[in-house]
């Protein structure tokens, strides 16, 4: 089992190093790619040429690169997804989701958010989830978009469900 993991728009690789190390601690093995600038379908082949296909693969990111991994699981047959800050729609638009997808995803998959995230809005994201067949919310009170100041809390809920849930 390998979890790949997708950075946020303003990212890079270098930046999950956090959520790598945190998975490698745990005893799962992690990497981390890095994605093209722009729209998240230009950045689907890129996310499946490092993770490849398959269930043994973990998908998984930040905010955009989650996206993005979200994307590609439609396409590779993951075995999961972990999403951290999925954004489900930009700043003050949550009439435009990003959840076009999310019905064709297959796998079990793992949303990580902030109550205060403005890319999620919490009883929307409760909401849309349902689109996917097995997904569930894990909602950190008090962060918004990003978990580093929870991330050993995040990483440890990620594990968990890798674990359990992810064949």
């Amino acid at each position: 089992m390998r979890v790949v993991l997708g950075h946020g728009a303003s990212g890079n690789a270098a930046s999950m190093k956090p959520y790598v190390v945190g998975f490698k601690r745990r005893g799962i093995d992690a990497v981390a790619v890095d994605l093209p600038r722009g729209g998240a379908e230009k950045a689907v082949p890129v996310f499946i040429k490092t993770s490849g296909r398959g269930h043994e693969v973990v998908g998984g990111g930040q905010s955009f690169g989650g996206r993005v991994a979200s994307m590609a699981a439609v396409e590779a047959d993951f075995g999961g997804l972990v999403l951290f800050s999925y954004p489900l729609h930009r700043p003050g638009f949550p009439d435009q989701l990003r959840t076009e997808h999310w019905p064709r995803i297959k796998c079990p998959t793992l949303f990580l958010s902030g109550d205060r995230d403005p890319f999620a809005r919490i009883d929307l994201l409760k909401e849309k989830i349902k689109l996917i067949p097995n997904a569930r919310l894990e909602v950190f009170k008090g962060q918004g978009h990003g978990l580093l100041a929870v991330l050993d809390q995040a990483l440890d809920v990620a594990t968990d469900f890798i674990q359990k849930e992810v064949k």
